[in-house]
């Protein structure tokens, strides 16, 4: 059984064939997905999907590229969005200074009060963060850390896509964090995730694809979708020497837990 705890089903990119990309999940034994709300234009369609598909549920929130858009009304939507049983996070929310599409304390404050909505709402956060590792543990060790308002929240999030080092690894996964593990540890170059999967335990580890985006080798650079998941299992599963059944077993255990969804 494989869950896929990331995933973009709302995009452009399955707009013609969405129904039937997903006819194909459960068949393939995808057994829960989470689509991820991004901005604005995607939520609603997120929601929709959500409500509509017994096995797919969702998460509400604005990518830090997003932020600008953010008014009364739309947050009046998010929150009561969140009341929904099938919405089970907020995210994807964090920080992005590769391209710097806004400006990085705009990013920091809507991360924070995005946060402050997921603790209001008893839910997880799905973090994204890119090109921004110092201001993100900064960030979420004052939301989360040690004597922080949120330090005693057992179901914090995962930091989605991880792409930083074994060090921050450790610090996020004490704090009780997943990492999200998805098509780029099977490529080539990925030595510094390969180490992190090999080194950090499974129990905090969780599958995702991202898609359409980061699709795994060897169709890397092709439309993803959690079809493709099965790659990354045996991947994860070669790191740490055991079976791809183990892998996928601890890892739907590990969604299950933190996404509070019912057997």
């Amino acid at each position: 059984m494989i869950f896929d705890t990331h995933a973009h089903y709302d995009d452009d990119a399955f707009e013609n064939d969405r129904e039937e990309m997903i006819s194909r999940l459960k068949p393939a034994g995808i057994v829960h997905a989470i689509d991820v709300g991004a901005s604005k234009k995607s939520m609603p369609l997120v929601k929709e999907i959500a409500d509509t598909h017994d096995f797919i549920y969702g998460a509400l929130g604005m990518h830090p590229d997003e932020v600008g858009d953010i008014d009364d009304d739309l947050l009046a939507f998010m929150r009561k969005g969140l009341e929904d049983p099938k919405i089970v996070a907020v995210g994807e929310i964090g920080l992005d200074y590769h391209w710097d599409v806004m400006p990085h304390e705009v990013q920091i404050h809507w991360f924070m009060e995005q946060t402050k909505m997921a603790w209001e709402a008893d839910l997880p956060i799905l973090i994204h963060s890119r090109s921004a590792a110092a201001d993100t543990m900064d960030t979420i060790q004052k939301m989360y850390g040690p004597g922080a308002p949120g330090a005693g929240i057992k179901r914090k999030g995962i930091v989605h896509c991880y792409s930083y080092s074994l060090e921050q690894a450790k610090i996020y996964t004490e704090m009780g964090f997943y990492l999200g593990i998805g098509g780029t540890v099977t490529f080539k170059n990925a030595k510094k995730l390969k180490k992190v999967v090999t080194e950090i335990p499974l129990d905090h580890l969780l599958l995702e694809t991202d898609c359409p985006y980061m699709a795994p080798e060897p169709h890397r650079g092709s439309r993803n979708s959690s079809l493709n998941l099965p790659y990354v299992v045996a991947e994860i599963a070669r790191l740490k020497g055991i079976s791809a059944r183990e892998v996928e077993d601890v890892t739907y255990m590990n969604a299950m837990e933190l996404f509070q969804i019912p057997e």
